[in-house]
């Protein structure tokens, strides 16, 4: 080893010297502070630290020696907690250099750690790493400039159909787009109007079946543009959006199909239930609008992460629902009370006053009449009242961290577009 026997071991971190016994070093609990121990030589020391003095026997470490007096404190005392006036991720990068881990955090200090990590990494994309991690990582060989240039040019058609607020061009086309959707489903809910399948409005269905088809034409090629320009394919196929998009496009083509096949009046095509249900699925398109407004992103959002919310709400609604339909089955109509609610025959027909009741919608259709049939009544929609709002506090909160992070991203896109249209 490089300093002697009976020595006191130095350490010097950002200019504050901090003395131990040899011994003490082999069983310390920073890492990077034990690995002193079994240094051999002076380059297996300069290897864990930044300098060695071999006079005084002091280790120099190049690190914040505020942050380092709090680790210190862990070591005593088994808590650790951020320094103050100190940004978390630097107190995460002082902590993972000297061999700790996030779970050594108090509960309190992961929790600030997890939302500043989230918030950090919303202000990046997928595509581009944050600058310490793309410094990190050994950068690809250069390629051809043709080859460049045609990367590069994927990769802002990819932007322009995936980012409605990366360039001026992604705009007019998401414009373009929701006018699309607005004219399909204007043209969708005029169809179901009997004045508009009269048979002296032919020419005007036939006008909406023009409209309708360069609607799908248009959301056919966005899908195939999309396709084409994405980066995997496999994991293109797999988003919600473009499935959605897929269930609302095919259904034309398999009407079209039909149509051919069984012709435009014929029995089948007027009684048929399934072109019936394939246009109605149309609907989808509706969803499409979740691309260019953050609402409907946020809300989709918030349900993907707060599936195990939503699962335990619907849980305790369905145990609710349980326990008191046959409560109330059985006294409305089980109990021999002098007068039955027929609207209670059953535990399943039960179900439904359960429900209405715990949601507070009431609608009157069915009522219990009975006394204990009332108080189990109030009790049920209490109860509703409880259970519903017991999950709905975390979702909220899911919902505006959700929120805050689609609005970091379009920020960021927004100051591109600026620098685009200012170019």
């Amino acid at each position: 080893m490089p300093f002697g026997r009976g020595r006191a071991v130095v350490l010097n971190v950002g200019g504050t010297r901090y003395s131990f016994a040899r011994e003490v070093l082999k069983d310390f609990p920073l890492q990077r502070v034990s690995r002193l121990h079994g240094c051999l030589s002076e380059q297996d020391v300069l290897e864990v630290c930044d300098d060695y003095d071999r006079e005084r026997n002091e280790f120099f470490f190049d690190r914040h020696a505020e942050a380092f007096g709090f680790i210190l404190l862990y070591v005593r005392h088994g808590h650790l907690r951020f320094a103050p006036h100190m940004c978390e991720l630097s107190f995460y990068n002082e902590m993972r250099y000297w061999g700790l881990e996030c779970a050594h955090l108090d509960y309190c200090c992961q929790r600030r750690l997890d939302d500043r990590m989230s918030d950090t990494y919303t202000c990046y994309s997928a595509d581009e790493p944050p600058p310490a991690a793309a410094a990190d990582e050994p950068r690809p060989p250069a390629e051809p400039p043709p080859a460049a240039e045609g990367r590069k040019w994927l990769e802002r058609m990819r932007r322009t159909f995936e980012e409605p607020t990366s360039s001026v061009a992604a705009q007019i086309l998401a414009t373009v787009s929701v006018l699309f959707v607005i004219v399909s489903m204007v043209v969708l809910c005029a169809s179901t109007l009997p004045e508009w399948r009269a048979a002296e409005n032919r020419s005007v269905e036939e006008q909406s079946r023009i409209i309708e088809a360069i609607c799908i034409g248009w959301f056919t090629a966005e899908c195939i543009v999309r396709f084409i320009v994405s980066k995997d394919k496999c994991e293109f196929v797999k988003r919600p959006l473009n499935i959605i998009d897929l269930l609302a496009i095919t259904p034309y083509y398999i009407s079209v199909i039909m149509t051919v096949f069984t012709g435009e009046n014929s029995q089948l095509q007027r009684a048929g239930v399934t072109l019936r249900v394939l246009r109605m699925m149309r609907i989808f398109w509706v969803i499409k609008l979740a691309r260019h407004f953050i609402g409907l992103q946020t809300l989709g959002l918030t349900l993907k992460r707060c599936y195990r919310e939503m699962v335990m709400l619907l849980v305790f609604i369905c145990v609710a629902m349980a326990i008191f339909s046959a409560l109330s089955q059985l006294l409305e109509n089980g109990l021999d009370l002098g007068t039955k609610n027929k609207d209670f025959a059953s535990i399943p027909a039960a179900c439904w006053w359960v429900i209405i009741s715990m949601t507070t919608v009431g609608y009157g259709d069915m009522c219990p009449i009975t006394i204990p049939g009332r108080i189990l009544g109030g009790i049920c929609v209490v109860s509703g009242i409880v259970l519903l709002a017991l999950p709905i506090t975390f979702i909220y909160h899911s919902f505006v961290q959700c929120y805050h992070e689609l609005k970091f991203r379009s920020a960021r896109y927004s100051r591109s577009l600026s620098a685009e249209f200012l170019n």
